[in-house]
């Protein structure tokens, strides 16, 4: 599978990779980024991602959506309490936080239904 199709275009420090089938939710659970200096590949991390509902037996458990876009978060607020504050930084992290809260009020409607944990819609 090919590279991601990321957003920023010129500068890039990393590859992003795609690794292996969809799994039935139509997403990726595993996904290999290249560090890259000057063409060369300096390290590869292996980021494992939850795949199964985490209550059955056969999932195989690991990083969820929130977990990345948590670290983000607090590092854009560290830039923030620092000397790199920006506005783009500001504005990075009002729309991570509103999709931490929609992701959290998603987990709070499937615990609600009471199918936290199923392969159930």
């Amino acid at each position: 599978m090919g590279k991601l199709n990321t957003i920023q275009k010129r500068e890039n420090l990393n590859v992003v990779f795609p690794i292996g089938e969809k799994n039935p939710g139509g997403e990726n659970h595993r996904y290999v980024i290249r560090v890259m200096k000057d063409q060369e590949i300096l390290e590869s991390i292996d980021l494992r991602f939850q795949k199964g509902p985490r209550n059955e037996k056969d999932s195989v458990h690991g990083v969820i959506d929130s977990d990345l876009l948590e670290i983000v978060r607090h590092r854009l607020q560290c830039f923030q309490a620092g000397p790199f504050k920006s506005e783009y930084n500001e504005k990075a992290l009002e729309h991570l936080e509103i999709a931490l809260m929609y992701l959290n009020r998603r987990v709070e409607e499937i615990i609600e239904r009471n199918v936290l944990g199923k392969y159930e819609k």
